[in-house]
């Protein structure tokens, strides 16, 4: 990406945060997606008993892995799966598409493993599953039908195969 087109991507999201009556007017005129179906499933059981997992779209990933791409204009369609145990100090985020100084110094703002590690040990929830995943939230055109057609579904087919009751998704 060019270091220009990263600054403009910054210099965006800054702006509608620091003007938000301006991003509801965009947002009113943008096109979206619409759905519809959903993928809702009522819960059948205690929340105590039941295993969590986390989805954010705030582009959170391990140091180690590679960066969500950035030079992409529409996006980066894959996702990245987190451990359970990750330390929170090897989580990044690499997102241009909104402003997350105070996510880096607490990336528990975006993907909240601490608090998650609380409502278990309280006994609010079960236990959390031993992995999480992240997405980058900013798509359009042609990566939408890879978001939808493979990776989504990927990512719930490794939901299901470790039998998670409840996903807690944590949009940037």
């Amino acid at each position: 990406m060019t270091r220009l087109r990263q600054k403009t991507d910054v210099f965006v999201a800054k702006f509608f945060t620091k003007f938000p009556w301006l991003l509801k007017q965009w947002s009113q005129k943008a096109k979206f997606i619409e759905l519809s179906d959903s993928p809702w499933t009522q819960l059948t059981k205690e929340t105590a008993h039941c295993r969590l997992a986390l989805i954010t779209t705030g582009g959170v990933h391990l140091t180690s892995q590679t960066p969500f791409d950035m030079n992409d204009p529409f996006g980066d369609p894959t996702y990245r799966e987190i451990p359970y145990d990750t330390a929170l100090t090897d989580l990044m985020i690499t997102h241009n598409y909104y402003d997350h100084r105070d996510a880096d110094k607490d990336i528990d703002i975006i993907l909240p493993i601490r608090r998650v590690r609380d409502l278990v040990m309280a006994g609010d929830i079960g236990e959390v599953n031993h992995r999480h995943f992240s997405f980058m939230g900013h798509i359009s055109k042609h990566h939408i039908n890879t978001l939808i057609q493979d990776s989504a579904p990927t990512v719930a087919a490794a939901l299901i195969k470790d039998a998670v009751d409840i996903v807690l998704l944590t949009p940037a």
